[in-house]
């Protein structure tokens, strides 16, 4: 579609928003994902980029029946898409900070269950928070660790609340609290009429279920061992993969507790076959000054000390 000696000329409001569009459906991997994402119809989006291809006199997508891809050019145009949305967020938080008050946005990221878990207190400290940054707009997000990791390391969230089991340089930690991982079984699972030795001959023939990351290094042996079977990251959906009694997996004893008092869920050679494994609050190093964040680390720090 280039011609030559073409010039793009000044950037406006309106590019900016079909680069947006751009961006999000290739995140997205295509128009139809991308409707739910964008709250418009596909053919709003269709029309939102052909009107952006013209604008830049290239050619930026191929869809089809193949599906969904980028041209050469477009692989161009999304990275740099990145770089400017990027610039300008970061002007946007370089000039709200600069101001007396508070305004802006704070992304959090989660992993699964900690929100609720009333160790983190998280309703406390967002409580506290909007107390004294109430014009701060809030972005939740709920994601695996190592997500939740990149996302904060690349800028994409200001804070992030994982369960941990390495510390990344780049990253700083505030711990908050900790867990202890065991093995569980349904009741109804065979294991549990076995004796200890049998268990202890046994155990690594039956399916697991595992979060599909790097193991903890205090049981990264005993794991690589086992009958891995079934990818489940999230504590709910693994726990309901053990409660099938189909698979053995690990578990944080707090949230397996329930289950426990109510015989659904039996530990498995407890003594021998455990972790530790520590929940804690990330931040980026070397991130831009943002008052927000900044306010958000202070609350945590002091309810924590």
């Amino acid at each position: 579609m280039s011609t030559k000696n073409y010039s793009l000329g000044q950037i406006g409001d309106y590019e900016i928003k079909q680069l947006k569009v751009f961006k999000t459906v290739v995140d997205c991997g295509g128009f139809s994902a991308a409707e739910t994402a964008l709250n418009i119809g596909r053919s709003t989006i269709s029309l939102h980029i052909s009107n952006l291809e013209s604008r830049l006199n290239l050619s930026l997508c191929k869809r089809g029946r193949a599906g969904f891809s980028l041209t050469q050019e477009g692989q161009i145009i999304y990275q740099m898409t990145n770089e400017l949305l990027d610039s300008l967020e970061g002007f946007r938080t370089t000039v709200n900070n600069l101001n007396a008050s508070l305004t802006g946005k704070l992304r959090v990221a989660l992993s699964d269950t900690v929100s609720l878990d009333e160790r983190s207190q998280f309703p406390d400290l967002i409580r506290a928070f909007g107390a004294q940054a109430s014009e701060v707009m809030l972005h939740t997000n709920v994601a695996p660790m190592a997500d939740i990791e990149r996302m904060v390391l690349n800028d994409e969230a200001d804070i992030g609340f994982i369960p941990y089991h390495r510390q990344l340089d780049g990253l700083n930690y505030i711990p908050l609290y900790q867990d202890t991982c065991y093995l569980y079984c349904h009741a109804s699972h065979p294991l549990v009429s076995m004796s200890e030795a049998e268990q202890k001959q046994e155990v690594n023939q039956f399916p697991t279920t595992h979060a599909g990351v790097k193991p903890h290094e205090g049981i990264s042996a005993q794991i690589n061992e086992m009958n891995l079977s079934a990818v489940s990251y999230f504590y709910d959906t693994r726990l309901a993969l053990i409660l099938s009694g189909q698979y053995i997996g690990f578990l944080p004893d707090f949230y397996a507790q329930e289950y426990i008092d109510k015989g659904e869920l039996v530990a498995v050679l407890a003594e021998q076959i455990n972790y530790d494994l520590g929940v804690a609050v990330i931040s980026r190093k070397t991130a831009q000054p943002n008052k927000a964040r900044e306010l958000f680390i202070d609350i945590i720090s002091k309810k924590f000390a």
